[in-house]
């Protein structure tokens, strides 16, 4: 089982000086899914990190992946297109891994270093998400 807390320490400014700490708390637990909250989770504004999985199930000779994911999800305020009036709607990152049976753990750390190497390089990161360049 994960642990009951989870601190992330995260680097805001993605400058490597000063990362804050963000403590999510396990909130719920469902078959093959923990939701933790933020502690700014509150009934009118979601603070979440879930994680996932599905076991793999295997066809013929092959073993089968193993599929993990989590989501993080927090309740942000944007303007109306009117311009003035202000709504509340969720900043939402998923990500996921297929991983078949059989690989290594150097492999896995390979993958998921890769995945944080990505979300850390601004020049593209920055431009896919603001401008929705590709």
């Amino acid at each position: 089982m994960q642990p009951n807390t989870i601190t992330l320490s995260v680097d805001e400014q993605n400058d490597g000086v000063d990362p804050v700490d963000h403590v999510f708390t396990r909130f719920e637990e469902y078959q093959n899914r923990a939701v933790y909250i933020g502690s700014t989770h509150s009934m009118s504004a979601k603070d979440t990190t879930s994680l996932y999985r599905t076991f793999p199930k295997s066809s013929g000779n092959f073993k089968g992946v193993a599929k993990t994911a989590f989501k993080i999800s927090k309740d942000i305020q944007v303007d109306g297109v009117d311009g003035v009036s202000q709504l509340s709607a969720p900043i939402i990152v998923d990500v996921s891994f297929s991983i078949p049976v059989g690989a290594t753990h150097e492999q896995i750390l390979i993958a998921r270093q890769r995945a944080l190497a990505l979300l850390d390089l601004d020049t593209v990161m920055t431009p896919l998400n603001e401008q929705l360049m590709i």
